[in-house]
């Protein structure tokens, strides 16, 4: 997989955009919480984007702290981002209409890794 970063220095706080996918090993730093939810690292080092939809076009509705972690509720495919981890068009949905780019979590996987988005 190539590997590419995408700034958004025209966004708030010059934030990451994630979008991508996992890299094919197993992650290294995965938590797993009660109920067995599992939480993914996003890339370190970056802040990451939360979007209301799949795509670099939809607004901003937070950003992710270097070193968060995500719990992904569902995937979806979306608009194809370079990021950390890969190109991709998957995007996580870490809550009802809050998607990063996988590009830009560790999920260790190219692709899904959980149910997709209905």
């Amino acid at each position: 997989m190539a590997v590419g970063e995408i700034n958004e220095s025209s966004e708030s706080n010059g934030a990451a955009e994630a979008a991508g996918t996992g890299e094919a090993q197993q992650p290294a730093a995965l938590s797993v919480q009660s109920a067995g939810t599992i939480y993914y690292p996003v890339a370190p080092g970056v802040q990451v984007n939360v979007r209301r939809g799949p795509n670099t076009g939809s607004q901003i509705v937070k950003v992710l702290g270097e070193n968060s972690r995500v719990a992904i509720r569902c995937q979806t495919r979306g608009e194809t981002v370079s990021g950390p981890y890969g190109t991709t068009d998957v995007w996580d949905s870490i809550a009802p209409g809050q998607y990063v780019s996988d590009a830009y979590v560790k999920t260790g996987s190219d692709g899904f890794v959980a149910i997709r988005c209905s």
